[in-house]
């Protein structure tokens, strides 16, 4: 049986990591799976792009997260929800971001710089030190996407010229690099952990929502277990769909 040291879950980034792809069993194979399948997915990204940023705009409590400037656009910025559009130069701004997220995915080395890669992904999303807008995005909202994109890819692998085995082998590799992803999210979105001065959470102090009296916080739950069992159960929906 292999010791987990609890407090480096929470304040060593690879280390983190490392569990979880142990834990969900992403390796080479999954890596390798995934670059193989770049030829066939890199040209679907724009219609990905499209298809994620419809999804957001068919609600307005997501749509109106937009509605705000991002870090590192200087152009002109649309305070009105009801003006915004696809087309809306801060909407193609962050369309072109989620294009280079995507396309990193299936190209990347999976080392210490890309996990640190996907640790900002989930970062920039919150309140937090390593950047100057205030954007916050509740889990609830992240958690549906991440859901969302994977039944993208699901039928997106589905279709592909390739046959049962590989397609099976991607879908898996997909899986599990979403839910590792999910994972990265997660432990900043929860309090188990942060009564280490170390944690991430707390150095780049994050900013939680801090429940009222007799409401449940996610502190009182442990959501490392809730995500690793989300990824079992994903793992399993993508083997079984096959």
């Amino acid at each position: 049986m292999k010791h987990i040291e609890r407090d480096n879950l929470y304040t060593d980034l690879l280390y983190r990591f490392t569990y979880v792809s142990s834990f969900i069993g992403f390796d080479e194979t999954d890596t390798k799976a995934i670059k193989n399948a770049a030829g066939h997915l890199a040209p679907l990204v724009p219609a990905v792009v499209d298809a994620v940023y419809a999804k957001l705009f068919s609600f307005d409590i997501t749509k109106k997260v937009f509605a705000t400037k991002m870090d590192q656009y200087n152009g002109k910025v649309i305070n009105d929800v009801s003006q915004l559009t696809q087309t809306s130069e801060q909407i193609k701004f962050r369309k072109e971001h989620l294009g280079k997220y995507l396309v990193k995915l299936v190209t990347a080395e999976y080392d210490a710089k890309m996990v640190a890669y996907l640790d900002k992904v989930a970062l920039i999303h919150l309140k937090s030190d390593i950047k100057e807008t205030k954007i916050n995005v509740e889990y609830i909202h992240v958690n549906a996407l991440m859901g969302y994109v994977e039944t993208i890819l699901i039928g997106a692998i589905s279709d592909l010229p390739l046959d049962a085995e590989t397609k099976k082998t991607t879908l898996i590799a997909f899986s599990k690099l979403l839910w590792i992803q999910n994972d990265l999210f997660a432990q900043y979105y929860v309090r188990d952990g942060n009564e280490l001065p170390d944690s991430l959470a707390v150095k780049n102090h994050v900013q939680l929502y801090t429940p009222k009296a007799g409401e449940l916080g996610v502190g009182q739950t442990s959501l490392v277990l809730v995500s690793i069992i989300s990824v079992a159960v994903g793992f399993l929906a993508a083997y079984l769909r096959k």
